[in-house]
C-alpha cells in the first residue's frame, strides 16, 4: 500500500472533483464564451467556481470577503509572473524598487530576475536559520522608490510561515503579493493587507493546470496574456472549463472544516518528527519544530505548516534515501519539484546557512488530511533502515 508524502508536489484530487470534471468533457463541453446554450451553461460553471474559490480564501483568511476580484488561470506560475510583471509595469512611473526574499519560489525569483535585466532595482531580503525573512533589513530597504514587495506566505521547501501581515504593514505606497501557494486551505493566519495573492488548484486536491490571482478592488494590473480578452479582460485564452469546475469544488472540500483536518494533520506531522528524532542520530530539522495548530510552541518560536517537515540526514544523500523509500510504496521528495535540474542545490536551504553536505542530506515529508500515524510508523521503520544501509556503506568505502 502506497504512503504518499510527496502533497506540496502535488495532491491526489478528491473523488467529487474528478466526477465534475468528467462531467464536464463529456456534457457540458461548450466553449463559455458562445452566445448559445450549452456556451451559457459553461460559463455558469465558472461563475460558481469563482465563487467557491472566492468563499475558501475568504475561509482561510487570506482576504476579506468581497475586497477583490478572482481571476483564473494556469497555477501559481503564472500567478506569480503575472502579479509581478504587471504590477511593476503598471507601477514604474512612482518609482522602480522591487523587494523580495531569498527563499522565494523560482516563479517570483525569476520574475525578478527578468525584471533586472530589464532595469528594475532589485533586492533581495535574507532569511535566518529558521527561513524567516528579515524583518530589519525589509524595514531598511523600503523607501520611496518601492513599487512592489512580494513574500510568500508559507515556504515551500521548509514549511515555515512568514510574517506577511508584518511585512505588509511596512509597505507604505508599494504594492504587496503573497505566494500562498502552500498556504491557501493550510493555514489560517491573515493577510488581509495583501494587494495580490496567487493560489493553485493541484495543491488542495484540485486538478493540475488551475489557479487563480486574486486582486484587490481598484487596482489596474497589466495583464500578462493578451488576446479574446476573457476573464473580463485581464487573461485571454479558452477557459479550462473541466479545470475550473474541479478547483471550486477542491477549494469547497479543502475548506470545510479546515482547521479540524489541519490539527489532526500537525499532530501526524508531530508523531512523525518524535518518531524520526527517537530512532534515527545525527538529524537536522530544517522545518519550524511546532506547527501553527501547535498550543505548546515557546514563546517567539517560529512556526510551521501543519503539511511540512524538512530534515536533514546527515552523511546520507536524499536521492537515494528517496529511492529506498519508493522501493517500499513510500514517497517523499528531496525539495521543490518545481525546477527541471532536479540535482540543483537548494537555494532556500543554501540561504538557511546550511552546508553541502547538509543539504544533500535533506529529505521532504509533505503531508495531506488522509494520512494517519499508522502510516508514519512505517515510514520511520523504513526510513531508519535506509538511512542505516547508507551509512554503513559510506563507512566502508
Amino acid at each position: 500500500m502506497i504512503v504518499y508524502l510527496d502533497n506540496s508536489s502535488t495532491t491526489k484530487q478528491y473523488d467529487e472533483v474528478t466526477k465534475i470534471m468528467l462531467k464536464c468533457m463529456q456534457d457540458e463541453y461548450g466553449n463559455p464564451s458562445s452566445l448559445h446554450s450549452m456556451g451559457f451553461a459553461s460559463e455558469k460553471i465558472i461563475k460558481k467556481s469563482r465563487e467557491q474559490v472566492s468563499e475558501a480564501l475568504s475561509r482561510s483568511g487570506l482576504c476579506a470577503s468581497g475586497e477583490g476580484y478572482l481571476f483564473f488561470n494556469s497555477g501559481g506560475t503564472e500567478s506569480d509572473n503575472t502579479a509581478i510583471m504587471g504590477a511593476a509595469k503598471a507601477r514604474r512611473r512612482y518609482g522602480n524598487k522591487l523587494i523580495t526574499s531569498e527563499a522565494e519560489h523560482p516563479a517570483v525569483l525569476e520574475s525578478f530576475k527578468r525584471l533586472e535585466e530589464e532595469g528594475f532595482e532589485i533586492s533581495l531580503i535574507g532569511i535566518d536559520e529558521n527561513c524567516r525573512i528579515d524583518m530589519d533589513q525589509l524595514k531598511s530597504e523600503i523607501n520611496e522608490k518601492t513599487i512592489l514587495i512580494s513574500l510568500m506566505k508559507v515556504n515551500n521547501e521548509t514549511g515555515a510561515i512568514q510574517p506577511v501581515l508584518e511585512a505588509a504593514e511596512q509597505k507604505k505606497n508599494a504594492l504587496f503579493h503573497t505566494d500562498a501557494v502552500q498556504a491557501f486551505c493550510r493555514v489560517p493566519h491573515s493577510v488581509q493587507k495583501a494587494d495580490m495573492i496567487s493560489i493553485s488548484s493541484h495543491k488542495i486536491h484540485g486538478p493540475k493546470g488551475a489557479g487563480a490571482l486574486w486582486i484587490k478592488k481598484g487596482l489596474n494590473i497589466k495583464p500578462l496574456i493578451l488576446g479574446g480578452g476573457q476573464e473580463n479582460k485581464f487573461r485571454s485564452g479558452t477557459e479550462n472549463v473541466p479545470a475550473i469546475a474541479g478547483f471550486g469544488i477542491a477549494a469547497e472540500k479543502a475548506s470545510d472544516g479546515m482547521e479540524e483536518k489541519m490539527k489532526r494533520m500537525a499532530g501526524v506531522r508531530k508523531y512523525l518528527l518524535e518518531g524520526i528524532k527517537k530512532e534515527i542520530q545525527d538529524i537536522r530539522v530544517n522545518s519550524p519544530a511546532y506547527s501553527c495548530y501547535e498550543k505548546n510552541q515557546e514563546n517567539g518560536e517560529s512556526l510551521c505548516s501543519p503539511s511540512i517537515l524538512n530534515i536533514s540526514f546527515l552523511g546520507t544523500r536524499g536521492e537515494v534515501i528517496l529511492h529506498s523509500l519508493e522501493q517500499e510504496g513510500i514517497f517523499v521528495s528531496t525539495g521543490a519539484a518545481c525546477s527541471s535540474n532536479k540535482k540543483a542545490k537548494s537555494h532556500v536551504l543554501s540561504a538557511m546557512g546550511l552546508s553541502e553536505k547538509e543539504s544533500e542530506g535533506a529529505i521532504r515529508f509533505s503531508l495531506s488530511e488522509v494520512n494517519t500515524i499508522e502510516e508514519m510508523d512505517r515510514v520511520v521503520y523504513n526510513l531508519k533502515k535506509a538511512v542505516d544501509r547508507f551509512r554503513k556503506l559510506g563507512s566502508l568505502r
